[in-house]
């Protein structure tokens, strides 16, 4: 963070005119759209309101004929309506500010708020049922009507970049493991091969250690194991394999040491 971010700049609050009542007016929003567009140096409309003893105030607009024409080809009602309703249960303010000019000074110059007035009543401005307003009724329910997407045919083939289905990476872990695959699940015969060479060495082995001496799937190593050796479920050689009593052949003077190649305590 840098120096100038890193300070504290106090704003002073401008409350001469915190006593004035104001007005919140909600317009339409074509309405919004030409005031938008207007320039600052033209009037936009004119506010009439009319008082009837004993009856509510009525309060019109009238667009002027500069805003009318900033754009002549899209016709909006000139004459509007405002209803009005008074604020009771809400404490609203407008605020403006001005924003010093910038400065290479360390400490800026303190931006200045102004407190503009309370809301006292809020206005809806609404266009009158004549045929301006429902010719532009009518044609912006045309537009939200038109579909988004359409449906058009090409006479040139399109180039455009279609995104990746799967990355090369993906691609090449799918391969090796497919390779691997198939280099590790060799010949039953040759598998059981391995398991007698192997206990041979050893009269019982666990699992793991069988995965690492055949290098085949556990899978398939537990299909071949079931049809040549005993798992052991009780101690002192639980969760090891043994081979079946009529593939043993060893010698009773040479009896194999009844311990394990390597660990013992891994599960199936």
């Amino acid at each position: 963070m840098s120096k100038q971010e890193g300070i504290h700049v106090d704003k002073e609050l401008d409350l001469s005119n915190a006593g004035r009542g104001v007005w919140l007016v909600k317009v339409p929003k074509y309405i919004a759209n030409k005031w938008e567009k207007a320039p600052g140096n033209i009037d936009v409309g004119k506010l009439k309101i009319s008082k009837v003893p004993g009856q509510k105030a009525q309060v019109s607009l009238t667009l002027s004929d500069a805003v009318i024409n900033l754009d002549p080809e899209e016709k909006i009602p000139k004459d509007h309506r405002l209803d009005v309703s008074v604020v009771t249960k809400q404490t609203l303010g407008v605020f403006s500010h001005v924003v010093p000019g910038k400065s290479d000074e360390v400490v800026p110059e303190s931006e200045k708020l102004f407190m503009e007035g309370r809301i006292v009543q809020k206005l809806e401005c609404r266009p009158y049922a004549d045929n301006c307003y429902m010719k532009l009724k009518l044609e912006s329910i045309r537009k939200a009507s038109q579909p988004v997407r359409r449906v058009q045919s090409l006479e040139k083939i399109v180039h455009n970049y279609k995104p990746v289905s799967d990355h090369k990476h993906n691609i090449e872990y799918k391969e090796r493991k497919k390779t691997e695959g198939k280099k590790a699940r060799d010949d039953k015969n040759a598998v059981q091969d391995m398991l007698f060479n192997a206990f041979e060495k050893h009269q019982y082995y666990n699992i793991k250690d069988l995965v690492k001496i055949t290098k085949q799937p556990i899978g398939y190593l537990k299909e071949i194991l079931k049809e040549v050796c005993d798992y052991n479920m009780k101690n002192p050689h639980k969760n090891m394999w043994e081979l079946k009593k009529e593939y043993r052949h060893y010698k009773t003077e040479e009896k194999k040491d009844d311990t394990p190649a390597l660990s013992d305590s891994d599960s199936q």
